[in-house]
């Protein structure tokens, strides 16, 4: 059998699941760890000895001292990058950072043009964190985005500025919007970017394969979740990139044939950022529990999170599109405390069972869960659940193993790896994954 050289972890419902954690755990073994889509609107959280990292644009893999490579897939803020960059070296990491020449950029402007359009949208909004994702990622299709070579070439740079400002400054005046920024200024200061830019940047496809090539273990951090998709998920109440395991290619510009294995991550419970329909959500006072038991406010935006039962009817969905090798599940010493815990299996749809995830947010908003209900476990100190995770599977209770196994066997997916706290030793692993 081929050892496994490349693993993915993608985010299985509406980000937020774990994914800053579980990287960290498995860049351990990684030699590289690679993001391959989103921007700075995410927001990956790490917990090592109690001390919170939180990260938008680095791989999480930072902490292990790896290299970490932004491909062509991230849209990327500068100012964001260099910030965090400062942060991690400030705290003592010393990460290899190489950045992809291809990266397309996001400026000021961009997030201005994104607070606009939200507002035009009215309920389609999609509640976005107004960082300029969607507008960078518009640019990009449109073929007139600028990207990291630019920056570190002025020469090229000044042409396509001239014709991007001409551009955004119609399209924000067409919005209802004022243009109030300065372009020289703005050109002198990304001029400058690019710059601090230049030491980091790569070809970043030739780097990846020829690290294959070469032997080396590579680790793929998604960002937000498969839900959130652009073309397989809830549209358009969701994000602008690829964000299953089919964006690694293009996002990466690697062979899809060159993944070795994919691991998609859930929560012990659904929670959301941003607008459109979410059947099992929780208005009530067990809502509030698992929102404040669970710290469920946005990393990037400190908005509180929308939160419910677990969804198992849209995580079949994800598991067919990403075909998983195994889970990981997270946030599961969360819903100690509960007496029941309910699970959806199926909605109903004008009287009728729906088993398969219909896809349309318009479908889907006359959609209601129906559940199977279980019993829950007791409500543990934190220093109780790192002492279970010492032990392993054997010494969860029963009603958490019995919640694991139903939701394996409903998902046809092995969960390999198990999430009973914040901090990186508060980790099963059941089965190997490298």
């Amino acid at each position: 059998m081929k050892p496994t050289q490349t693993v993915a972890v993608i985010g299985s419902s509406w980000g937020d699941e774990g994914k800053g954690k579980l990287v960290d755990f498995l860049s351990k073994t990684a030699d590289i760890v690679v993001r391959f889509q989103g921007g700075n609107n995410a927001g990956h959280t790490v917990v090592i000895n109690n001390k919170k990292h939180s990260f938008h644009l680095l791989p999480s893999g930072v902490l292990q001292n790896k290299t970490v490579v932004i491909s062509n897939g991230v849209v990327i803020d500068p100012e964001v990058l260099f910030t965090e960059l400062d942060h991690i070296q400030s705290e003592g990491y010393k990460p290899e950072l190489i950045v992809s020449s291809t990266a397309h950029i996001i400026f000021p402007f961009h997030n201005y043009i994104d607070e606009l359009e939200e507002k035009h949208k009215d309920y389609h909004a999609a509640g976005t964190t107004k960082r300029g994702i969607g507008p960078s990622y518009s640019d990009k299709a449109a073929r007139y985005g600028i990207r990291v070579f630019d920056l570190v070439h002025p020469e090229f740079f000044k042409a396509k500025w001239d014709n991007l400002i001409d551009i955004k400054k119609k399209m924000i005046i067409a919005l209802g919007g004022n243009w109030c920024y300065n372009a020289e200024e703005i050109f002198n200061q990304y001029v400058e970017f690019g710059r601090k830019l230049k030491p980091y940047m790569r070809d970043t496809a030739y780097f990846l394969n020829e690290s294959l090539d070469d032997g080396k273990l590579i680790l793929f951090e998604g960002a937000q979740g498969a839900l959130l998709g652009l073309d397989h998920g809830m549209y358009p109440f969701g994000t602008s990139s690829t964000t299953w395991a089919g964006g690694i290619p293009a996002g990466a510009g690697i062979s899809p044939k060159r993944i070795d294995k994919i691991i998609g991550i859930i929560k012990a419970y659904t929670s959301r950022v941003g607008g459109g329909p979410l059947p099992t959500e929780l208005k009530d006072e067990t809502g509030n529990y698992i929102r404040e038991h669970g710290h469920e406010y946005g990393t990037t935006t400190g908005r509180p999170r929308r939160v419910g039962w677990i969804d198992l009817v849209n995580l079949k969905y994800t598991c067919m599109l990403n075909r998983y090798d195994a889970l990981a599940i997270s946030l599961l010493d969360v819903l100690g405390g509960l007496l029941k815990i309910k699970l959806c299996v199926k909605y109903i749809r004008n009287g009728q069972e729906l088993d398969k995830w219909p896809i349309h947010s318009e479908i889907i908003n006359e959609c209601t869960p129906k559940y199977i209900e279980m019993p829950g476990w007791k409500n543990l100190h934190e220093e109780e659940w790192s002492e279970i995770a010492v032990q392993g599977f054997i010494s969860l209770p029963e009603e958490m193993r019995n919640y694991i196994k139903f939701i394996e066997d409903y998902l046809g997916v092995p969960i390999a790896f198990i999430s009973i706290g914040p901090n990186r030793k508060d980790s099963i692993v059941r089965y190997p994954i490298w």
